[in-house]
């Protein structure tokens, strides 16, 4: 009845669907290639095909569902899309599974101390993560305060070097407790890693919508994140979390327009939370109530099964 296609890795394939069986094709943009240039270095000149793959299929698509509000008003004025046919749905989380436990052995192993306060980063080593800039304010913390860092899979060998000397140069500079975890940690560690932070940040320089923010507002941890993109619709700034500002470059988004502000901002929000030991207990508390009552898998799937069906009817109803 439908093809439905998830990032421009589909819509080859979706596209033929379409075409060769006359059933309506939906796309969802998780993010858009346009606005992230840094993936020519990792891509080279395949870049131009993704870019290329994504326009075609955004614009032969009967129906689009952006991930945020910011992202539709992307899609609309990048590629020139009809605004009706792109639909807002958020991503969502499962919110049995991401809960606040009380697993400090789990922290022991990869050699945080449960006793001391931790700020905990999750993603990819990649330029739209931003973790460079965070890695930048570790200076700037106040002292005791340690930082977990869940960062692998860098881009390319370059941010991987970089990423190597810009921590060393953090232990130098600060001699802050920096825990680098460089594999991929499986949900029943990372939970107990999301639970015991006593914030999460998230300081990504283009992010669409950023689930990882999901996942640690449902374990009852605030957020300290960049105010870009999707995050503005998933972090109630003063309520959940922190929004940190965020002035991009102009040239295409390859980061802040002023990175040395934007580390000093980012190491600021952090430590006003961390001075604030009752105001973080209030947000972790609201942020998992938002995630319940925003973001819960039934409510996205029932918008989802709503949205095929307009599709499918407006399609039966056309003249041919």
């Amino acid at each position: 009845d439908i093809v439905h296609c998830h990032t421009w890795y589909t819509y080859f394939a979706g596209c033929l669907i379409q075409k060769m069986t006359g059933v309506p094709l939906v796309i969802t943009a998780h993010s858009l290639e346009p606005l992230r240039p840094w993936k020519k270095e990792q891509l080279g000149d395949a870049y131009n095909a993704t870019c290329w793959l994504e326009k075609t299929a955004l614009s032969n698509a009967d129906g689009v569902i952006a991930v945020s509000k910011a992202m539709k008003s992307d899609i609309v004025s990048i590629f020139n899309i009809d605004p009706a046919k792109v639909r807002v749905i958020y991503n969502g989380i499962d919110a049995d599974r991401y809960k606040r436990v009380e697993q400090p052995e789990i922290l022991r192993r990869y050699g945080v101390d449960p006793r001391k306060p931790y700020v905990l980063f999750v993603g990819r080593i990649t330029r739209q993560k931003g973790i460079i800039h965070l890695v930048e304010a570790i200076h700037r913390l106040d002292k005791g305060v340690q930082v977990v860092l869940c960062a692998g899979t860098p881009d390319t060998d370059e941010i991987a070097r970089e990423m190597r000397q810009r921590v060393d140069e953090a232990k130098s500079r600060s001699g802050a407790d920096i825990v680098w975890i460089t594999e991929w940690l499986p949900e029943s560690e990372l939970v107990p890693l999301y639970s015991h932070a006593s914030l999460f940040v998230c300081p990504s320089v283009y992010e669409p919508f950023g689930i990882i923010n999901l996942e640690a507002m449902a374990c009852e941890t605030p957020v300290v994140a960049s105010a870009t993109g999707g995050i503005k619709e998933v972090v109630k700034d003063g309520e959940t979390g922190v929004l940190v500002p965020f002035d991009p470059l102009r040239d295409g988004g390859l980061g802040p327009r002023d990175p040395a502000k934007f580390s000093a901002d980012l190491a600021d929000a952090i430590n006003s939370l961390l001075r604030s030991p009752a105001r973080m207990d209030k947000m972790g508390a609201a942020s998992r109530r938002r995630v319940e009552e925003f973001f819960s898998w039934k409510s996205i799937a029932r918008q989802t099964l709503d949205f095929y069906r307009e599709l499918a009817a407006s399609l039966a109803s056309r003249p041919g």
